[in-house]
């Protein structure tokens, strides 16, 4: 299978949340960058991938702005981590929607809005 480190399983109503999926080969030909390349970015913990209920290990499609991973998502992601969120509590929060931002935190990350978000990340730590 893949060496990328421990991978979480998505649960199926977690997983019909995300919508759109990559597989890792996917992502590497969408930015451009070998798998291994991949592989590590995700060890680096700067991309998120799941195992899926199929068994596939994906990365939402939603992390991605054309060819390159959607600025600030790294730095959200690692704020998420140090609150003490999983993979998939982490996917769950991204892709949930918040009213106050208005949409879903990856929807703002995508419209350079990431300050905001980070901001609400933060605030679950406290």
């Amino acid at each position: 299978m893949w060496d990328i480190g421990d991978v979480a399983q998505i649960d199926p109503p977690a997983d019909a949340m995300i919508g759109d999926w990559l597989t890792i080969p996917e992502v590497a030909g969408r930015i451009g960058v070998p798998v291994g390349r991949i592989k590590q970015l995700l060890r680096d913990r700067k991309l998120l991938a799941v195992q899926r209920p199929d068994g596939s290990f994906c990365v939402p499609a939603a992390f991605f702005d054309g060819g390159q991973i959607v600025r600030g998502l790294h730095g959200t992601l690692t704020l998420l981590f140090d609150c003490g969120f999983g993979e998939v509590e982490a996917l769950r929060w991204l892709f949930t929607s918040d009213d106050s931002l208005p949409g879903t935190p990856i929807e703002a990350i995508a419209q350079h809005r990431g300050t905001e978000v980070n901001r609400r990340a933060q605030a679950l730590a406290i």
